[in-house]
């Protein structure tokens, strides 16, 4: 799992209990998973069609500083499932985990489902392609 983003916890984020709202933390796992699917199909034309069990392990306050770990799950002809961990930057405890969130990609007019092309294989190829690109480890 590769950690990709991060967001700082401010108090518009909090709940009743000034924790972070859980609310808020679908919001962001939407959205991330939904940039990490784009960048990994190529496309900007995905929408989320399922977001699977999601687990709430530990509370983030103000002040912290999260980070997203996504990972692709399964590849399918005109989909991706994606796997996304929320976890507390300085304690690496995880915060939320959201798995089986399926994204498909769709006709810009019709918005009916389009094969999208790429395997699982092509996409791990791409990111070992991007990484080495960056002269990052992975």
């Amino acid at each position: 799992m590769r950690f990709l983003s991060r967001r700082l916890v401010m108090p518009n984020d909090l709940n009743y209990a000034n924790a972070l709202f859980g609310g808020r933390a679908l919001e962001w796992i939407d959205e991330e998973a939904a940039i990490y699917a784009i960048c990994q199909l190529e496309t900007n034309f995905l929408v989320t069609k399922h977001i699977g069990e999601i687990s709430f392990e530990s509370p983030a306050v103000q002040g912290d500083i999260v980070e997203f770990g996504l990972a692709t799950k399964s590849v399918g002809r005109t989909s991706i499932t994606v796997t996304c961990l929320v976890r507390n930057k300085a304690t690496k405890k995880t915060i939320c985990y959201a798995d089986d969130i399926v994204f498909v990609q769709v006709d810009p007019e019709t918005k009916t489902p389009v094969p999208h092309g790429k395997t699982l294989e092509m996409l791990e190829n791409q990111t070992r392609d991007e990484i080495r690109s960056l002269n990052i480890e992975s």
